[in-house]
């Protein structure tokens, strides 16, 4: 196996790494091992991964290809949007860790986005219009549905304040090397396990930010709400260490929030990229190492 190929099965058993992760958390509004939710189950995104993984990590693809073959995988597998969101923001980390141009995932991340092109745009926008994402309209610009009049960054950045996800795009990454990045240290810092280290990321975005995914789909106000409820969480989390208390809190939240019809979805793809970043991160600087 050549080195590039090498790398490209590793980021690809990373990506699914990143996702079982955080599916073995109870985030409350999202899916997750313990509960389904929203006419999803855990089990729709572990397939959905596993379908993604390959194409997403791909030698030689480019940043739109990634993010489109990666979404036609997984309609072939499960037939419904279970991942856009997570592949729109770890096709860039992918191809960055496939760079071979330094061992820094960021800086390789800044080259990638700052070479997005006008045909990263067509596919990605076919790749958003086929996964059809819940509160998907008309945009007042760069409308997916027609075709691209500018690259994938440009139209990323003049999304970048409506979405979080496209805010990603516009700041390199901003979050996930930031907050994201933050929490998990903070947490292992502490000697936290993985599964309560994971949930304590999944909060701390929900709590830092209004998730887009509910404002698209119930506005504002409701988004923060949740985003309330959320630093009371995070509060909770700072200072209970036992697992069971943990899930039984989590647990009743999560059926608060299902109750409602309320997914922090946006906060959910967050998670997953931060993990995915992590991963990649170390991946990048062991094959410097080696090389």
């Amino acid at each position: 196996m050549s080195g590039v190929d090498d790398a490209s099965a590793k980021l690809a058993r990373a990506f699914i790494s990143a996702c079982e992760d955080e599916l073995s958390v109870p985030k409350p509004g999202n899916v997750h091992y313990f509960a389904p939710g929203h006419g999803m189950e855990a089990e729709h995104f572990l397939l959905s991964a596993q379908a993604a993984a390959r194409p997403l990590a791909a030698p030689g693809l480019k940043v739109g290809r990634r993010i489109y073959e990666s979404v036609e995988a997984t309609w072939a597998r499960v037939g419904m949007n279970t991942n856009l969101g997570i592949i729109l923001l770890c096709a860039p980390l992918a191809h960055a860790a496939l760079d071979k141009g330094g061992v820094d995932l960021r800086q390789n991340l800044r080259r990638t986005l700052a070479c997005l092109d006008r045909d990263d745009a067509e596919w990605a926008f076919r790749a958003i219009t086929q996964a059809s994402p819940a509160g998907l309209g008309a945009a007042p610009q760069h409308d997916v549905k027609a075709p691209p009049q500018v690259s994938l960054l440009e139209a990323m950045q003049t999304a970048a304040r409506r979405d979080r996800i496209a805010y990603q795009y516009a700041t390199d990454y901003e979050d996930i090397f930031g907050a994201g990045f933050e929490a998990l240290a903070r947490a292992r810092s502490l000697g936290v396990d993985k599964q309560l280290s994971t949930l304590r990321l999944y909060a701390a975005f929900l709590s830092a930010y209004p998730d887009t995914h509910i404002v698209r789909k119930f506005g504002p106000a409701a988004a923060a709400q949740v985003m309330g409820e959320a630093v009371e969480f995070s509060a909770f989390l700072t200072g209970e260490s036992r697992p069971e208390a943990v899930v039984d809190a989590a647990l009743l939240w999560d059926r608060s929030l299902k109750d409602r019809g309320l997914n922090p979805g946006s906060s959910a793809d967050l998670t997953v990229a931060t993990l995915f970043a992590d991963y990649a991160q170390r991946i990048l600087a062991n094959a410097g190492k080696n090389g």
